[in-house]
């Protein structure tokens, strides 16, 4: 995607190409496909692409006959809305950009004895999460993203070959008055592993959500100590253990903002499908059909959404083509879009249409 500074339609996310075909059809009632290839000078096949994604950021409607022709919206609500998720979109950076400098401000400083300490050794590692975990007796709070760190058996407290790095997808085990509440990336959640330690944790009594994206991984004890990655792209390098309160609490600031934009999901009831949840809109919605939505929000792709939910992936097709039908949608944008104006997706999921990691 085109977004350089020469680029007028760069605030919005789109590409010079789709931004010269959508000023050319704002001034005409409609145009075919080789029409407005011929007016911007750019190859049929080009155009094409870029009339498809405006289709699908809902900035122009395609009209049936021979040859197909393209009308676009009234620029004001559609542009309008285009320009609202983009807003999110920086207003979200941003306060990932203020917690995140003052996590790095506080680690500039000079550190005091024990506030913050190194550990370089895999095995230093997985005996301090195990101690820490021990110890922690309120809440631990657990953001989970790619790469993972698979420890020997034992590791972290964890059992046999479980992925046992504190970013990865290990899940402490659940004991009476600890809270434990864990966001996974979509991105990682894709594998027998990822998924049998979150139903495990779940089935347990853990809290458990999905979201895009996510900046670090972190696991933070009784918010009094945390663990994270020194490098987040090599996890067996070595891990940072966080004592300071001030970077504690400016961690768990950090956590509970993911923690509200994450999407809920439920794995334990994934086999007997319970009554519709009361916060929802009434609806139609079939209770299978509404966790496909959620999954579906988060960025997942149909096969992930399949070993989540124990399903085939033909019936996740078949249930995101019927909630299509029954929002009269077509793509799986227009599906989000709509499902969130009848209340069937929440408009701070990842990936609805509102949200700051929602894709045009």
């Amino acid at each position: 995607m085109d977004v350089t500074s020469d680029n007028p339609w760069a605030g919005t996310g789109l590409d010079a190409l789709s931004g010269r075909v959508l000023e050319y059809l704002v001034g005409h009632a409609s145009a075919s496909s080789l029409t407005v290839a011929a007016a911007v000078g750019a190859p049929l096949e080009e155009v094409e692409t870029a009339l498809r994604s405006l289709e699908d950021a809902l900035l122009v409607i395609p009209i049936a006959g021979r040859p197909r022709r393209w009308k676009a919206g009234p620029p004001r609500s559609s542009l309008g809305s285009l320009l609202a998720r983009r807003r999110a979109e920086l207003a979200q950076a941003e306060l990932y950009m203020e917690q995140l400098h003052e996590i790095y401000d506080l680690a500039a400083r000079p550190q005091a004895p024990h506030l913050v300490e190194v550990l370089d050794d895999n095995e230093e590692v997985a005996a301090r999460y195990a101690h820490l975990l021990k110890g922690s007796t309120r809440e631990v709070l657990h953001l989970a993203k790619p790469p993972y760190v698979t420890g020997p058996a034992g590791a972290a407290g964890q059992g046999d070959a479980a992925r046992s790095d504190h970013g990865g997808a290990a899940q402490p085990e659940f004991r009476e008055g600890l809270r434990l509440r864990s966001v996974y990336d979509t991105e990682g959640f894709t594998d027998t592993v990822s998924l049998e330690t979150a139903l495990r944790g779940s089935a347990s009594g853990g809290e458990f959500r999905l979201s895009s994206r996510l900046p670090v991984k972190l696991v933070l004890f009784d918010r009094t100590a945390a663990l994270l990655p020194l490098h987040d792209d090599r996890p067996s390098a070595g891990s940072l253990e966080v004592r300071s309160p001030a970077l504690v609490d400016a961690l768990a600031a950090l956590f509970e903002a993911i923690w509200k934009q994450a999407v809920p999901v439920s794995l334990e009831s994934r086999a007997d499908w319970p009554a519709p949840r009361q916060t929802r809109e009434p609806t139609r919605i079939d209770e299978r059909t509404q966790a496909i939505l959620d999954l579906m929000a988060t960025g997942m792709k149909d096969d992930a959404i399949a070993r989540v939910l124990d399903i085939s992936r033909r019936t996740v097709q078949k249930h995101v083509s019927e909630a299509g039908t029954a929002l009269g949608a077509r793509t799986r944008f227009q599906i989000a879009l709509r499902a969130a104006e009848r209340g069937w997706l929440p408009l701070g999921a990842p990936n609805s249409p509102n949200s700051p990691d929602s894709d045009e």
